[in-house]
């Protein structure tokens, strides 16, 4: 799929991809949790554990880099609504 720029989107899309970011919170903080959960659950069912925990930890650092990118991606999307004057 070939990316396009914000102002290149058409309104419909642009509100779209706003909802878009909106569902990817949540499901980043949901995979966070579950991955609080099951590294809680093995440390006190089986003890601390490296591998058990180094997995996790791994997730739970993908998900806030990508977080990272979205908030970026998210303030442009936001900065071209208010620009077009669009609700959301």
């Amino acid at each position: 799929m070939k990316f396009k720029n914000l102002d290149e989107l058409t309104d419909k899309e642009l509100l779209n991809k706003d909802k878009q970011m909106k569902t990817n919170k949540i499901v980043d903080a949901s995979i966070i949790g579950f991955a609080i959960g099951i590294a809680t659950y093995s440390i006190v069912k089986s003890g601390f554990s490296v591998l058990v925990i180094a997995p996790l930890l791994l997730i739970i650092l993908v998900v806030i880099k990508n977080s990272k990118n979205n908030k970026v991606l998210e303030a442009e999307i936001h900065k071209e609504i208010k620009a077009r004057n669009l609700k959301q």
